[in-house]
């Protein structure tokens, strides 16, 4: 069974900039468009960033221009560069297939964006 590990995240200031990293542990990112997920508290689980298996991109309005996804199917990683980070950025970040996560969720890893 395919697992999934987030990491990367962590406490930044509002402007801040974080990388998260998605580590999977069987080659499914040069099979499947992969996404980035996140869910704040008290909200449901949105889809804020996917790619596809050539690369293309797609981003949610609120984090474009401001969130990058790229993968490394060699090494079975995606990343997720953000900057000018704002409050309501707050969340557990997860990856997982595109658009819908068919994959087991992994753990998560937490951003949290306050001064």
């Amino acid at each position: 069974q395919v697992q999934l590990v987030e990491s990367g995240g962590g406490l930044v200031q509002p402007g801040g900039s974080l990388r998260l990293s998605c580590a999977a542990s069987g080659s499914i990112f040069s099979i499947y468009s992969m996404g980035w997920y996140r869910q704040a508290p008290g909200k449901q689980r949105e889809l804020v960033a996917s790619i596809t298996t050539r690369g293309s991109t797609t981003y949610a309005d609120s984090v474009k221009g401001r969130f990058t996804i790229s993968r490394d199917n060699a090494k079975n990683t995606i990343y997720l560069q953000m900057n000018s980070l704002k409050p309501e950025d707050t969340a557990v970040y997860y990856c997982n297939v595109s658009p819908i996560g068919i994959i087991s969720w992994g753990q998560g890893t937490q951003v949290t964006v306050s001064s």
